[in-house]
């Protein structure tokens, strides 16, 4: 006696992350794991696409808006010597124009810090 055949399985579907609600987190992005064996020229670009994928990432949506003075900090010691570390600010939004594709949106901050030790991703209240 054989086992019976199985019964094909419905396939499940497949659950993606979205962002619901509004909310602000404060988190250290490790930039120097990004910077290994980068050619000098570019540095800075490619940790400004890293702080871009770290938002997308940690707050679920596909607009980030990075803002300008967190771009000054990582291109300040030029396109070659970037911090090491980066504070930053992620605060999810909702998208006030009418025609845009995605809800909600990525703010990202710099918070300037004096030192990096101890610090834990925090949930920011908004008032």
């Amino acid at each position: 006696m054989g086992k019976a055949p199985k019964e094909p399985k419905e396939p499940k579907e497949k659950k993606t992350r979205t962002a619901k609600e509004p909310a602000t987190r404060d988190c250290t992005i490790h930039l120097h794991k990004h910077m290994q064996k980068v050619a000098f020229k570019k540095r800075a670009p490619r940790a400004v696409r890293v702080v871009r994928q770290f938002a997308t990432k940690a707050m679920m949506t596909k607009d980030v808006r990075i803002d300008t003075k967190l771009n000054k900090f990582l291109w300040s010691n030029g396109v070659r010597n970037v911090p090491r570390r980066v504070r930053v600010r992620l605060s999810r939004k909702r998208s006030e124009d009418e025609d845009a594709k995605d809800a909600m949106f990525t703010l990202v901050q710099h918070v300037p810090v004096e030192s990096f030790k101890n610090l834990q991703t925090e949930t920011v209240q908004d008032e």
